[in-house]
């Protein structure tokens, strides 16, 4: 006996809402999105968001860590891939399509022979991720064109998947607390 996988679902009516909101004034769609994290010993680190459970951030043995979390380069494609099964589920939701599956599979070349600029570091040495893949597999009730389109919509749209591609300004300031 087979069963019918369960629709992944979001409130369609709160999604138009939102949509309608952020047309009709645009400076409802402009964030100010904050973390803090804190290191607890080591590369332990704690990552806080809003008033959720803080997220562990760590490193594996071969980067001097405990293995007990996902290192930041890891936690940057799971970031990815949630971004991309949110628009997915959002983009299906606006074009009346039912899901019933979402995989977003993820993988990057990196190299970390230059690592936090200790290791190797001439100037000529990437950063960071230097190509990622990703491999969506969608099943829902609609043709595979419309799975296609879906797909292309949340892709282009993500805000995540734009941030690995485009250059973001990043600016720090050192506060110093003896």
């Amino acid at each position: 006996m087979t069963t019918t996988p369960a629709p992944l679902q979001i409130d369609a009516a709160g999604l138009d809402r939102l949509s309608c909101n952020a047309k009709e004034d645009p400076a409802t769609g402009r964030k100010v999105l904050k973390a803090r994290t804190v290191s607890e010993s080591g590369f332990r680190n704690m990552t806080y968001v809003r008033d959720l459970a803080p997220m562990l951030v760590g490193e594996p043995p071969a980067l001097l860590g405990d293995d007990a979390a996902p290192n930041p380069s890891e936690a940057a494609l799971a970031a990815l891939g949630s971004c991309l099964s949110v628009g997915l589920l959002a983009n299906a939701t606006h074009r009346g399509v039912t899901l019933t599956r979402i995989e977003v599979a993820m993988e990057g070349d990196i190299d970390i022979s230059a690592v936090w600029g200790v290791g190797d570091t001439p100037e000529d040495k990437v950063l960071g991720f230097s190509d990622v893949r990703i491999t969506v597999t969608l099943a829902g009730d609609a043709p595979d064109e419309v799975l296609q389109e879906i797909h292309d919509n949340a892709l282009r749209w993500s805000p995540v998947v734009n941030t690995f591609q485009r250059p973001v300004g990043v600016t720090s300031t050192l506060a110093v607390d003896r």
